[in-house]
This record gives structure tokens, C-alpha cells and sequence, in this order.
């Protein structure tokens, strides 16, 4: 992309659309670092390993313990509904399955907005950067055909410009689908481990509130 930019300075016939192109490609960039960073570092963990655990201080009877692992987890999105659940268990003097389904419901409600926070903005660039690509392929051919129908002009210079509209048709085509494909591929990485943390959330809370139920 860089050398495509070189021919496109301010003056250069279609540089609009390369250089949006180059900003929403920068967000995209940005996007997902951020985002990846987020849902496979800061907030992923091995779910079955870290529940097993979990488990085996509640069938134990030691909630702090399993508190404490949970508090020892930081900012992951499992351990944070998990906990939501224990401290509900560990302030009451006698466990209500609708109190601890309403806590770790509390808990999930705060976190499934930041594991999903922006993704869908990956989406949304991959569709503008095609259609910005698309806009300037048509602005590209309307220049080329304009310049064979433009009258006083010489041969030589009509198949100057013709060439130049034919390259903005071509390089905004092909640099909107640069940044696009790879847009479309990292939402859907993101997005689809995302859910994968949400399921497990889902799955393991249940688990552990019929284990806390079941042991009363």
C-alpha cells in the first residue's frame, strides 16, 4: 500500500479514496490489537482447569479459599462472574439458588459488553474500505472515459489521463479488498473466540451453582 501511496499526493487524480482507505486501514490496525489483547490476554483463561479447582474448595467447604483464587485471577471474565457468585454465598447465612443466579446473572451482565466492546467495528471498516474501494473505481473509470471524450486534447495526452483513471479504478479496487479480507478474517477470529468465552461462562456458573446448591 505504501508504494501505491507515493503516486497519490494531493494533487493526483482519486487521492481522496486512497487516503481514506489508509485511515479506516489504521483503525482496523488499532481495533485489533486492542481487541485481541483484550479477549485472548487480559480476559481468557483455561476455564476447565481453573473451575476444577474452583470446585474442589466448594466441595470442601472453603469459600474463601475459592474467593481468593477467583480475586488471584484478576481481571479474567470467568473468574469475575464466578466470584460474583461466591461472595454471594459467603455473606448469606442460608444459600438461595435465585440469589446466587441473580449475582452471577449481575456479573455476566458486566462483562459480556466488554468482551464484545468494538468487535463489530472490524465489520463495519472491512464494508466501508470495499465500498470506498468501489467508489473509487467508478470515479476512476468516469475520469478515463471523460478523458477520451474531452475535446482540444491531444492523442498523447488522452491516453495519459485514460491510464491515469484506469489506475485509481484499479488501485482503490485493490486496496479496499487489501484491507478488507484481513478486517473480515480478525472479526471473525475475535468474534468467534469471544463467544467461546461466553459459552463457558455459561456452561461452568451453571455447574457451580447446582454444585453450591446441591452440597446444601
Amino acid at each position: 500500500m505504501a508504494d501505491i501511496l507515493k503516486n497519490f499526493s494531493t494533487n493526483s487524480t482519486g487521492w481522496f479514496f486512497m487516503w481514506a482507505l489508509l485511515l479506516a486501514a489504521v483503525f482496523v490496525v488499532a481495533i485489533a490489537i486492542e481487541r485481541i489483547y483484550y479477549v485472548m490476554v487480559r480476559s481468557n483463561i483455561d476455564a476447565q482447569k481453573f473451575m476444577d479447582e474452583i470446585k474442589k474448595q466448594v466441595r470442601a467447604g472453603d469459600y474463601k479459599k475459592a474467593i481468593a483464587l477467583c480475586q488471584s485471577a484478576k481481571n479474567k471474565a470467568l473468574p469475575q462472574v464466578v466470584l460474583a457468585g461466591l461472595k454471594k454465598v459467603g455473606s448469606a447465612e442460608t444459600i438461595e439458588f435465585r440469589a446466587i443466579q441473580n449475582s452471577v446473572d449481575e456479573g455476566t451482565l458486566e462483562v459480556i459488553p466488554k468482551l464484545r466492546e468494538r468487535t463489530s467495528y472490524l465489520s463495519m471498516l472491512a464494508n466501508v474500505s470495499t465500498l470506498l474501494g468501489l467508489m473509487g473505481t467508478i470515479y476512476g473509470l468516469i475520469a478515463a472515459f471523460k478523458s477520451v471524450s474531452a475535446p482540444g486534447i491531444d492523442a498523447a495526452e488522452k491516453s495519459r489521463m485514460l491510464a491515469a483513471g484506469i489506475s485509481v479504478a484499479m488501485n482503490t479496487t485493490l486496496t479496499g479488498l487489501t484491507i478488507a479480507v484481513p478486517a473480515i478474517l480478525l472479526y471473525t477470529f475475535i468474534h468467534n473466540k469471544t463467544d467461546k468465552i461466553i459459552d463457558e461462562i455459561d456452561e461452568h456458573t451453571v455447574k457451580l451453582i447446582n454444585l453450591i446448591t446441591g452440597n446444601q
